[in-house]
Parts: structure tokens; sequence; C-alpha cells
């Protein structure tokens, strides 16, 4: 049941959010639900009927997390789905058939890297559903010599960089849709020839 709700909340978050250039290349996984969790990361944990259970945690330097009833529980390494499912199982000692979700809402782990002609270029950190236009905007948005119809973005896909052209001052004045950024993704702004 647990996985079928996550199935459900996953496929209508991508749903929700805008759809990608036709030039991204296709992914090999749900970034959301396969995102590996590490420390600085921040998610909150809901179990359904248990308000004094659900909370929001940061995983600790060590991996874990403390979690009411079961002390500290690693969980680094893990997909929140995956981290879901313990929580349940551990949980079953105290609770009858416990309902455990994940809402991720800081990847402080996972980085995006911008770069090239941009008033701030350096590394932030990724946010669920984060897009490119938030990531350029929070590197300050373009400089005077900035090609904006013309950003390249890096990707990892299957072990191999993948680069991708993106129109970038389209997307800000609507004319097609955002492309959404994963956990890793180098943005470079290059130089207008004009």
């Amino acid at each position: 049941m647990k996985r079928i709700r996550w199935a459900i909340l996953t496929a209508s978050l991508v749903a929700c959010g805008t759809a990608t250039s036709n030039r991204e290349p296709a992914r090999t996984s749900n970034a959301i639900q396969n995102t590996i969790l590490s420390a600085g990361d921040v998610f909150e944990v809901r179990v359904f009927g248990e308000k004094e259970l659900s909370g929001t945690y940061r995983i600790a330097a060590d991996g874990s997390i403390s979690f009411p009833l079961l002390g500290r529980v690693v969980v680094s390494e893990k997909t929140p789905p995956e981290v879901g499912d313990l929580l349940s199982v551990l949980l079953k000692r105290y609770i009858r058939e416990p309902n455990v979700s994940i809402f991720v809402q800081t990847y402080n782990s996972k980085k995006i890297f911008v770069f090239g002609h941009v008033q701030k270029p350096g590394t932030f950190v990724y946010e669920d559903m984060m897009t490119i236009v938030q990531a350029i905007t929070l590197a300050g948005g373009f400089d005077a010599l900035a090609n904006q119809d013309d950003v390249v973005v890096t990707r990892v896909i299957e072990g191999q960089e993948q680069r991708i052209n993106l129109d970038v001052k389209a997307m800000g004045e609507g004319r097609v849709s955002n492309f959404r950024l994963e956990p890793g993704d180098i943005v470079f702004v290059r130089e207008s020839l004009f």
C-alpha cells in the first residue's frame, strides 16, 4: 500500500511540474524517488494517525536521525521510499500497520553548479523540483554579456556526460517549458557573440 501511494504521489508531482524541453535526454529514473539521501538533507516524516511521530528531520553527520520511540536510525545512502519502508518496519514494534510517508524538503548534500556569464557564479544547494530559471536566479541572474538563448546543462546519465542546450530566455518569457535540474547538474551560460 505504501509503495502504491508513493508511486501515486510521485506521478502527481511529475504531472503537476513543468514539462521539460524536448531536447532533454530521457531520464533513466525518477529523480525524486531515486535520489539518495545524505548528511545535511532535510525531510518530513508523516506517520498517518500519529502526530507525535510526524516531524521534520535533518540527517546528522553520521547519517542518522533521532526518531521518537526508535532512537538513532541510520537513513543516509537510502532513497526516500527506502527510508519510509525502514521506519515502517521499525515502528511495527509499537504501531499496528504504520503508514509512513517521506517528503524531502532540502537536499543540502546535493549541489548544482552555475558558471559562465551570471552575476554570482557558484555552487548552490539543490532543491526538489528545481528548474534552470531558479538556478540562474540564485546565481544573481545573467550578466551583460550572457547568451540567454544558448545555455548548456551538463548531466551524467548512466555514467556518460551529456550536454543539453537550452533557450533560457524563451523559458523566462514563457514561450517554452522550464527545464528541471537534477543534483550534480552543471549550468554554463555562454558569452553572447553579438
